[in-house]
């Protein structure tokens, strides 16, 4: 027997073996690679695109690395269950860092795209591989702390990431905003190498490539309907209609071949769960209130508040710094108890509480107002973030738990496309009809091309129409949050029908038997394969 910490094993006084503890640090690492990178590329893309060219396809920076990251998220799940977590999470870390290396030596626009899109395969991979890894190493009673940790530098990556970008992009150029992946990679590829210990496994089936493809298009489908409605293109074009289409073709198709593949990327039977289902679906309206909440409150301190933009990061510390507290604090809680049904409901009623606080605000509304009114919805999604995941990998068997994880992590990633989607529908037509109510055809003609406005823009609009586009920006505001507010009451009616299985702490285990570290929603026991070393 190698040194290794076996799954779900902890030490008599109650910590995890040294060994884990470094694994865990590198899982940290390696989610904030996948958090951070988007959060600094956003600071560093008027650079780089002064230096590339290629305005017309900037979006695109950003969307082939959303697409990759959401179309191979069930993959990575999959492979991880068939084929082992260490293998296929070290390999995902190799692909993220080639992806990253090669952006930073992009010479043009559609270089740096396609390199994007390969971080991307790369970073669903990361994501996937972080849960699932802390699900086969700690037994669920303990497993709320780490992951509360993990939701920590989620919001550390979403505060931190333009200020780190900012500063990276002036001091060193934009191309260290991808080569600072490398040695951040370097250490957790090493780390997870020298002591990540899990079961050999081998599957004799072959991977699901039919409904991996068909996944794909969907996934790809909905996330440019999401991404291109009401901005590339209007929601009733022939080329929304078109991908509306195929995207629903493509699913269909998917969920009826998952019931006759012998190896199916996302099985089925994991939905008669009721639990599985329904974190599911909270999972997707944290997604869509906690994107949707990022994009829009920067722009109304910054167009309204007069905020600026240089520290876009530290304008939404109320909430990122609620969220991290009540994760941790939610994590410990867990672990203490065994119970948690408690933070999904408190999570629904805290976030559907500050969204309509903050549909409340206007020209008028004070800084210390708006930011107790973030620190609400921060409180709730701080209760829900890992919850979530801890209760979908409570609620399936151990062999299911890359595809629950998997799973998970997708239908948060696919609500996040569709709050920005939504919400910023309603908010691009508010303020339009305001802009022309208020300002008349100057209006109109100020937010013909865009209804965001940067800095420099909103400085040389005449007074009025500046005070004009103020009060379109209240009321767009107003309308998405209000929208928030409605689709976050879903989660808390959600939280009600979910079955409280207290979670279970690590036990003796046997190499025939069960031990005692998980279960499912019904209260049978998962069982957990005998540690070998690899």
């Amino acid at each position: 027997m190698a040194d290794t910490a076996a799954a779900g094993t902890v030490e008599k006084d109650g910590k995890q073996p040294r060994s884990v503890r470094v694994v865990l640090l590198a899982l940290m690492i390696a989610m904030m690679l996948a958090m951070l990178d988007n959060m600094i590329i956003g600071t560093a893309m008027p650079t780089i695109v002064g230096e590339l060219g290629g305005l017309e396809h900037l979006s695109w920076v950003v969307t082939a690395y959303t697409l990759a990251t959401a179309a191979s998220t069930p993959l990575w799940g999959k492979l991880g269950d068939m084929y082992g977590r260490k293998g296929s999470f070290m390999t995902s870390i190799v692909i993220f860092l080639i992806g990253s290396a090669l952006s930073g030596m992009a010479q043009d626009m559609g270089q740096l795209i396609g390199f994007r899109a390969v971080q991307g395969l790369g970073a669903g991979g990361l994501m996937v591989g972080v849960m699932a890894i802390i699900g086969d190493l700690i037994p669920p009673r303990e497993r709320g702390k780490y992951q509360g940790m993990m939701a920590g530098v989620m919001a550390l990556a979403m505060i931190g990431g333009p200020l780190v970008g900012g500063t990276i992009t002036d001091h060193w150029g934009w191309r260290w905003s991808f080569y600072i992946n490398l040695p951040l990679g370097v250490v957790a590829l090493v780390a997870v190498s020298a002591v990540l210990h899990l079961p050999k496994k081998r599957s004799e089936a072959r991977i699901d490539y039919l409904g991996a493809a068909l996944l794909t298009v969907g996934i790809t489908a909905i996330v440019l309907v999401t991404t291109w409605g009401g901005t590339e293109y209007a929601w009733t074009s022939a080329r929304i209609m078109e991908l509306i289409g195929i995207g629903v073709a493509a699913l269909v198709g998917f969920a009826f071949w998952q019931t006759r593949a012998a190896e199916p990327i996302v099985p089925l039977h994991i939905f008669r769960s009721r639990n599985f289902t329904l974190m599911s679906l909270i999972g997707f309206i944290t997604g869509f209130v906690m994107f949707g909440a990022t994009l829009f409150l920067p722009l109304y301190q910054q167009s309204v508040q007069g905020a600026s933009a240089t520290n876009s990061g530290l304008l939404l510390l109320p909430m990122l710094g609620a969220m991290l507290v009540t994760s941790m604090v939610a994590g410990r809680v867990t672990t203490n108890t065994g119970r948690y049904k408690i933070f999904p409901l408190a999570g629904g009623v805290l976030m559907s509480v500050g969204l309509y606080l903050l549909s409340l605000m206007d020209t008028d509304t004070s800084r210390f107002t708006s930011g107790v009114y973030m620190a609400v919805v921060g409180l709730g999604m701080g209760c829900l973030m890992q919850i979530t995941m801890l209760v979908a990998q409570n609620s399936v068997e151990m062999k299911d738990m890359g595809v629950a994880s998997s799973s998970t992590t997708l239908f948060r990633t696919l609500g996040s496309s569709f709050g920005v989607a939504i919400m910023g529908a309603l908010f691009n037509h508010r303020v339009q009809d305001v802009m022309t109510e208020r300002a008349g055809a100057l209006g109109s003609k100020v937010t013909e091309q865009s209804a965001q406005l940067d800095a420099d823009s909103l400085a040389r609009l005449p007074e009025a129409a500046r005070e004009a586009y103020q009060h379109a920006v209240s009321s767009g505001t107003h309308g998405a949050f209000l929208l928030g507010a409605v689709v976050a009451v879903l989660a808390l009616v959600a939280a009600v029908f979910v079955k409280e299985v207290p979670l279970k702490g690590a036990g003796p285990k046997t190499a025939d038997g069960p031990d005692d570290a998980g279960g499912d929603e019904d209260g049978a026991t998962a069982k957990r394969p005998v540690t070998e070393s690899v």
